[in-house]
């Protein structure tokens, strides 16, 4: 077991095998190698030219400096350590290196759409997990990689924008602070994948969990919350190493801070009556109670089919609450909880029949089991 008072620093010299002895290593232990990214002294010196040179200059040696760390895990290998002990944690530019040695938000820029060879891919280990964090944003900035690189590639908050990072904020902030400001937002959204996969290691049995779609609006419409035939997999370490032809690309919803779970389910609601009459889309309020409590107040404004998260555990679902800002005549519900896979059909509360069936602006029905 882990104590603190146990640690001690040590030095391990490649190709030299007593030091792995000296240091008390364990070949029976798993063993992580963590590969950082792009990082360079002074960087609001002449920001944009140190950007542009030394970036480049990096990127060109991923593919060297990951030789010398395959390298270094062949010797580890002939010093009886098992290839399956070990993990290549990469994060930006250090996920491309891992790969050319065989990760977390990949780097993007002189790798986008760039053939397999020259960057990470599937190809390079026996499993590649990849969470994509910041792929894309407004003005043109993104510095993750957005087309899919590994076996599973997760795309958290729909791979851009994350909860708690303010990028547009930041965006706004520059004429007082410069570009410190829109640093910071950008290094959050970038370094939210190392947190996430952080999180899976303090938190193990309660790291969030993604689910295979097509696209970050399906999801958003709640249609992707299945698990089975490895349709849902653990976000981080305890991910399931599921080996496909194809990329397979999956979503999930954060909190803006760890414990970054959250709680996925799928409302599906029939509207029955006068929807097609509306000048505009129905506006639900939905409370959600279960056998651990209850949920905030989550507003949604999808008609059909539309996803809400949670931050609260609530148990199985015994009732739902809508609060409904335009006229329409009676509603049905069903209810797909993705963490349990349970389905729910709820039921019109017989005390409220004559306000649903005239179900009216700012007035709430209950929904039981």
């Amino acid at each position: 077991n882990y104590k603190e008072k146990n640690v001690r620093l040590s030095i391990t010299n490649a190709f030299h095998s007593n030091t792995l002895s000296s240091c008390n290593f364990k070949n029976t232990s798993k063993t992580f190698l963590v590969i950082h990214g792009w990082t360079v002294s002074g960087l609001f010196e002449s920001w944009v030219e140190k950007l542009v040179n030394y970036y480049v200059v990096a990127a060109k040696n991923t593919k060297m400096v990951g030789q010398e760390i395959g390298l270094f895990i062949d010797w580890l290998e002939s010093a009886n350590v098992p290839l399956e002990k070990l993990h290549l944690l990469g994060y930006s530019l250090g996920a491309h290196v891992a790969g050319f040695a065989g990760s977390l938000d990949p780097a993007g820029p002189n790798f986008e759409g760039v053939h397999a060879h020259r960057r990470l891919s599937p190809d390079y280990a026996h499993f590649v997990e990849v969470l994509h964090t910041f792929t894309q944003g407004s003005l043109g900035l993104s510095i993750g990689i957005e087309q899919p690189v590994g076996h599973v590639d997760i795309y958290p908050n729909g791979g851009s924008f994350q909860p708690g990072c303010n990028l547009r904020g930041a965006l706004e902030k520059i004429a007082s602070y410069g570009i410190l400001a829109l640093n910071n937002a950008i290094r959050c959204e970038h370094e939210r994948s190392v947190h996430l996969f952080i999180d899976s290691l303090l938190n193990e049995g309660e790291a969030s969990r993604a689910y295979s779609c097509g696209s970050n609006d399906m999801f958003n419409c709640g249609m992707c919350l299945q698990c089975h035939k490895n349709r849902c997999n653990t976000v981080g370490y305890d991910a399931s190493k599921v080996r496909k032809a194809r990329s397979i690309k999956m979503f999930t919803k954060t909190r803006g801070s760890m414990r970054f779970r959250v709680f996925h389910y799928q409302l599906k609601i029939n509207f029955l009556g006068k929807l097609n009459q509306l000048a505009m889309e129905p506006t639900l309020t939905v409370s959600l109670y279960g056998t651990n409590g209850e949920a905030e107040k989550i507003t949604a404004n999808k008609t059909y089919s539309f996803l809400v998260v949670t931050e609260k555990d609530i148990g199985d679902l015994l009732m739902l609450k809508f609060k409904l800002k335009e006229s329409t005549s009676s509603l049905l519900s069903l209810v797909r909880a993705g963490e349990t896979q349970k389905k729910y059909v709820f039921n019109i509360f017989t005390r409220y029949i004559n306000l649903v069936n005239h179900l009216t602006q700012h007035k709430a029905a209950w929904f039981l089991k």
